[in-house]
């Protein structure tokens, strides 16, 4: 027996939040990962990885209850974990920062999550690569944020790079090239250029029936 309070104990409580969360069920969710918090930090430490993980699932759970401001401590907490134990260059200190960009975002706070979107973005290319497909998501998610603020120009550029990633990488027909494709044209409706928008849409559906 491994005891109430050991580390793997904390794992499980973790993957049966994980299935609550999928299914929507927060108050199920909430119990299972404050008491894996608990485990991990008694068990590990206060600056432990998983201790950041926990918070990061915490604080996800609250965001879907639109609890912003209980996320918002929880998400810079584990920023300032992975920043510490894993350095702040790692790839999970670019998925904090985006966490709490969206997290600003959510709540229309955009200019404050600008920055935190364009270090995470710098962050994947140096430790993945330009050309890496989770440099693609960064793209469109300060893309996502450049459309919110009517900067159309720079949204279509940052869309665009990270289109010509992800189907280089991924392949024509991946639904991260949907995804894409379909920002672009959501850039371009707001622009009015309908004819532009259009064919990508196209492509959209041609790619979902081939995934059927």
């Amino acid at each position: 027996m491994l005891g109430a309070n050991h580390p793997n104990v904390g794992r499980d409580l973790n993957n049966f939040a994980t299935l609550h969360l999928v299914q929507g069920r927060y108050s199920a969710a909430e119990p299972l990962i404050q008491r894996a918090l608990a485990i991990y930090e008694k068990a590990l430490g206060p600056d432990h990885p998983d201790v950041g993980k926990s918070l990061s699932n915490l604080a996800a759970l609250y965001r879907g209850q639109e609890r912003y401001a209980d996320a918002e401590p929880l998400l810079k907490r584990a920023l300032a974990i992975d920043e510490k134990v894993l350095g702040p260059d790692h790839p999970h200190v670019g998925i904090d920062l985006n966490n709490l960009a969206m997290l600003y975002q959510d709540q229309g706070r955009n200019a404050e999550a600008e920055p935190f979107h364009q270090r995470a973005l710098a962050i994947a290319e140096k430790a993945l690569g330009p050309d890496h497909p989770d440099v693609g998501n960064d793209l469109l998610c300060l893309a996502q944020l450049s459309r919110a603020r009517g900067r159309y120009a720079e949204a279509a550029r940052l869309i665009k790079r990270a289109l010509a990633i992800t189907e280089r990488a991924l392949g024509p027909d991946h639904p991260n090239v949907s995804t894409s494709l379909t920002s672009l044209a959501a850039v371009y409706r707001a622009q009015g250029r309908y004819a532009e928008a259009e064919p990508l849409q196209q492509r959209v559906r041609v790619i979902e029936e081939k995934a059927r």
